[in-house]
């Protein structure tokens, strides 16, 4: 199917700067070589532009990939390559505004005074448009009490906070092995991961506490969409939301209706009727197109681009519903200068 001739905002693309890549290279090399090296099109521009200029017009959010800085370091240093890759990616964005549209924050998020005080940097003196957390962080949840201030001043920006599950191979599918086999521990432990991760923020009260909270998930909001009806039951039968009463805040909302306060990309590689299923549980100003770009592709995004563009061609919507997901919602979120 010959790509529609419409805006497309890729709300979710990750990239590894080339100046910040030399760092993480000496920094961390093993990392580098196979996480990074993998993908041409994550720190080669000349490749992530062939790719780009097949779907024109085509513009992408930056976000950066794939391996978060407090998985690389310590806290200090995690601070200081933060800021390195934010500053490259504005760099980038301000050269390249006929490719890049705007870029989301990278955050230390094992050293949290740095990571507030780069929140205000990046988003005022930057100008980005949110902020990006791999989930969970450090293995800690996302309600964990350290991360609420984050919460609070990303409500005071009106401005996002985009998520992305990040389990690694060492946690095993079974507690009688040491490692996941399969890749299972990306193929399904993330979508897993995106949905534990929405669920805390849902049973802990903070998307009561903090309702103008905006938070954007990945893979079409993981496994929420496809077990809404399941949710609303068990929390019903097992009151799972004891913890919330137990904390002083009481859920006041149908338990489906947090969740669906929720963003999602569609990031699925394709499949119309799935992501006819996100856009029915999130509603048509929820969904942000994006591929996570370029990984999950053996074409470096080329594939991902082709699928997810046809599926969406292929959904029964309307046409102004089609062109929200393509750049409105995206537009509107991060208040986007497309």
């Amino acid at each position: 199917m010959k790509p529609p001739y419409q805006l497309k905002i890729d709300a979710y693309a990750h990239i590894v700067p080339p100046k910040y890549g030399e760092v993480l290279h000496k920094v961390a090399p093993q990392i580098y070589e196979s996480q990074v090296l993998v993908s041409p099109a994550l720190y080669d521009l000349d490749a992530r532009f062939r790719v780009m200029d097949k779907f024109e017009p085509l513009r992408q959010v930056l976000t950066l990939g794939r391996i978060p800085v407090e998985h690389v370091t310590g806290p200090a240093k995690a601070a200081e390559l933060a800021e390195r890759a934010d500053d490259e990616m504005a760099e980038l964005v301000n050269k390249h505004r006929d490719r890049f549209c705007g870029a989301l924050a990278t955050l230390a998020m094992n050293n949290m005074d740095a990571a507030l005080r780069e929140t205000d940097r990046a988003i005022k003196d930057l100008k980005f448009k949110g902020v990006y957390l791999h989930t969970p962080v450090d293995e800690k949840p996302l309600d964990s009490p350290e991360f609420l201030p984050l919460y609070e001043k990303m409500c005071q920006y009106d401005l996002p906070i985009v998520i992305h599950p990040m389990r690694k191979v060492d946690h095993p599918d079974y507690l009688t092995e040491k490692t996941s086999k399969y890749n299972m521990f990306s193929l399904f432990g993330w979508p897993y991961d995106t949905t534990s991760a929405m669920a805390r923020l849902v049973f802990s009260g903070i998307m009561e506490k903090f309702p103008t909270l905006k938070v954007v998930t990945h893979h079409l909001g993981g496994m929420v969409p496809f077990y809404a009806e399941r949710i609303r039951q068990f929390t019903q039968m097992f009151s799972l939301n004891r913890e919330a009463e137990s904390s002083g805040l009481w859920l006041k909302k149908d338990i489906v209706d947090y969740f669906r306060m929720f963003y999602a990309d569609t990031a699925i590689y394709g499949n119309p009727t799935a992501l006819a299923c996100g856009h029915a549980f999130f509603g048509p100003d929820h969904i942000l197109f994006g591929i996570d770009f370029p990984l999950g592709d053996i074409e470096h995004g080329d594939r991902n681009y082709r699928q997810t563009i046809n599926a969406i061609e292929e959904m029964d919507i309307t046409a102004e519903d089609r062109k929200k997901i393509y750049e409105d919602n995206a537009r509107n979120l991060m208040r986007l200068p497309v």
